[in-house]
């Protein structure tokens, strides 16, 4: 996931025409039920989702305000982790699950988040219960082992939305097969579920779209009060505690040192190792200038390789090459220019130099190493 979206905890709600499309699919009794979204948000889309019917509407998100506001739509939200939140198995008639889009980050083997909410949620929901999961298409088949031996007949459409279909969003619908259900299942049911599940993501343009008109129904059954137990740490608390935390101000130093400011002359007049060691350390970087020629200043260190041609005794000719390290200035302008100066002269195809000098404001230029 790039980083805009994990400053985001990977948060891209559906779309309220989507959600309305997967109302319709669903059918609910006068009798209360027991509905639970891990991946809340604000609620929206689950409100949206379980309608006007007589619902107990669960809610899990792991970001402080989304879940406050989220407090006001459903009867009961936990802010945090879902993974770090447990509940009796088999509490929920049914489960919205829209995960984020992401890969695991830990120490061991790490799988898809899709896969990991999947297999966590899958026993809260009760038998004959309906799973409702959206994910990416091409991250079904990771989801084939839950979703083939714990749910039955399975439908999977296409979201046609533009922010949905830009990921290549489906939603999958499941029911939660029985205790008995789940033991009749042979190896040979399992692999032809597996294939099942493959053929119908095999091609996105082949999975039939989201109907605004449902072409089947999913009855929701009734389900007692459900109990729900965060078990992770109390984020609100650790954020604010954290500035007061002994090993907050250890690591203080290093990730927010100050920044270290060089006034004053020199003792002794400075050689051209002194003044390479200060250009390719930083010091000398920054933004710089007025007006027009306001920039920001850049120094690096670039491999130089020296060629030197010798003649031996005999005639023949010796070349030798060595390497050494040498400074390379980076000027980008408020107008969009880039200037590379370094020791080498860039050339032109007609070997004329032209170190130094500016891009067009387009900031087309050939990047490539000035010294290589």
């Amino acid at each position: 996931m790039r980083t805009a979206a994990r400053l985001k905890l990977g948060y891209y709600p559906l779309q309220e025409a989507e959600a309305t499309r997967i109302r319709g699919f669903l059918t609910f009794g006068p009798e209360p039920t027991s509905v639970l979204d891990p991946c809340t948000g604000t609620g929206a889309a689950f409100v949206t989702i379980t309608g006007e019917a007589n619902v107990r509407r669960y809610g899990i998100e792991l970001d402080a305000q989304r879940a406050r506001e989220a407090q006001a739509a459903l009867s009961e939200v936990i802010q945090g982790n879902a993974l770090e939140t447990h509940c009796p198995v088999e509490s929920f008639s049914l489960v919205y699950l829209n995960p984020p889009f992401d890969w695991e980050i830990g120490p061991g083997r790490n799988e898809r988040m899709e896969k990991i909410f999947a297999e966590h949620v899958a026993r809260w929901v009760r038998p004959g219960g309906v799973l409702i999961m959206v994910l990416p298409f091409d991250r079904v088949n990771d989801c084939r082992t839950v979703l083939t031996t714990q749910f039955r007949d399975k439908a999977i459409y296409r979201l046609t939305e533009p922010d949905a279909a830009s990921y290549r969003e489906v939603v999958l619908f499941g029911v939660r097969r029985t205790r008995q259900e789940r033991d009749r299942l042979s190896d040979s049911g399992v692999s032809q579920g597996h294939r099942m599940l493959a053929e119908l993501t095999r091609r996105y343009e082949d999975i039939p779209a989201l109907p605004d008109a449902p072409d089947r129904r999913y009855t929701v059954p009734p389900s007692p009060p459900a109990r729900l137990e965060y078990r992770g740490l109390p984020l609100d608390e650790i954020e604010d505690l954290l500035p007061t935390s002994p090993a907050w101000r250890q690591a203080h130093r290093v990730t927010h040192a100050p920044t270290i400011e060089l006034v004053g002359r020199p003792l002794t007049p400075l050689h051209k190792g002194h003044l390479g060691l200060l250009t390719v350390s930083g010091c000398l970087n920054g933004c710089l200038g007025e007006g027009k020629d306001r920039h920001v200043a850049f120094w690096e260190s670039v491999k130089v390789v020296d060629r030197i041609e010798e003649e031996s005794d005999g005639g023949e000719i010796v070349v030798r090459e060595k390497e050494r390290f040498s400074q390379r200035l980076t000027l980008l302008y408020a107008d969009g220019r880039i200037a590379l100066l370094s020791e080498k002269p860039r050339t032109t195809a007609a070997g004329e130099a032209k170190d130094g000098e500016c891009t067009p404001a387009d900031g087309s230029l050939d990047l490539r190493p000035a010294d290589s």
